[in-house]
């Protein structure tokens, strides 16, 4: 083979060699890039990416990722104010309207002991009903906006879920039967020991089970299992499943439901995440089922 050949098949093997060398450099700072910048989305820092290579490119492209990620914290950190602005408004509002609220319930009350027509008394009937609504209404916003705004975590400490969950149905039974609905338990004998806020998982229980007040047009099931889930299920024809999926979203309300505020749920959804726990509604033929479930194991939890 002449020589002219052979420094044809080296110079085609350094071009080579040297295309393959930039190939991996590029892949390496893609790579650094795509791990850099998924790392920066979950942190709480204000670094940036950065890449080994000094190809001009890829040194490009890392460029023009920073600056939609410092856009993208800026936007984040208006966002976080605002909504906290937002919570802090919303409280400051429903405490400022409860004073006034309760003196409005007072009075309506009064007027009911006065001698009136039956027009009137009709008229203060309504007034009294839409009154307490609107208190309602206005303690949850105040309770609600005080949970999201909280900025320690729960205090736990170990608890027996069988005893609050009896208690919390004991607490409802009146509620219950004064609907016509009889409440058919299946509560496991085995002690169900978890580390939870106490007051908080009576808060979750008693909003299910008004949730179930609301909604129920039949007997209610509860029932507690070994593994320490707890499910209700009871009919409920005037639902669907749009309306169920939307049952933990904020001032979601069905109009069948009296003097709903629409925070119930979503209030248990929130106290069940803080709790490391999960919650959720399924509705299938007819019924509408709550699943509420506490791991025995809370890593991560204090």
């Amino acid at each position: 083979m002449s020589t002219w050949l052979w420094a044809l098949v080296g110079g085609m093997a350094a071009v080579i060699a040297a295309l393959l060398l930039k190939i991996y450099w590029m892949r390496k700072a893609a790579r650094e890039i795509a791990g850099s910048f998924a790392d920066r989305l979950t942190e709480e820092t204000n670094t940036l990416v950065s890449i080994s290579t000094r190809d001009g490119a890829m040194r490009a492209l890392a460029c023009a990722v920073n600056d939609q990620l410092r856009t993208l914290r800026a936007r984040r950190h208006r966002y976080e104010q605002g909504d906290a602005e937002l919570k802090n408004a919303v409280a400051n509002l429903s405490h400022d309207l409860r004073t006034p609220l309760t003196a409005i319930c007072g009075y309506l009350e009064l007027l009911e002991a006065e001698v009136k027509t039956e027009k009137a008394a009709r008229y203060l009937a309504v007034a009294a009903e839409r009154a307490q609504a609107m208190k309602q209404l206005t303690e949850e916003l105040f309770r609600y906006s005080l949970l999201l705004s909280a900025q320690k975590p729960l205090p736990l400490k170990t608890v027996c879920v069988n005893r609050i969950l009896e208690e919390s149905l004991v607490s409802f039974y009146a509620a219950l039967t004064a609907r016509g609905i009889t409440p058919r338990l299946r509560l496991t004998d085995q002690k169900i020991v978890r580390t939870l806020n106490e007051t908080a998982l009576r808060r979750i229980l008693d909003n299910i089970l008004q949730n179930a007040v609301r909604y129920s047009d039949g007997d209610l099931g509860v029932e507690l299992r070994e593994t320490g889930e707890i499910l209700c299920a009871n009919p409920a024809r005037g639902l669907n499943e749009v309306q169920v999926g939307r049952l933990f979203e904020r001032f979601f309300s069905v109009e069948t439901a009296q003097n709903s505020t629409g925070l119930g749920l979503a209030i248990a959804k929130t106290l069940t995440q803080q709790m490391n726990g999960a919650i959720s509604a399924e509705y299938q033929d007819g019924m509408l089922r709550v699943r509420l479930f506490f791991p025995e194991t809370q890593s991560g939890m204090p």
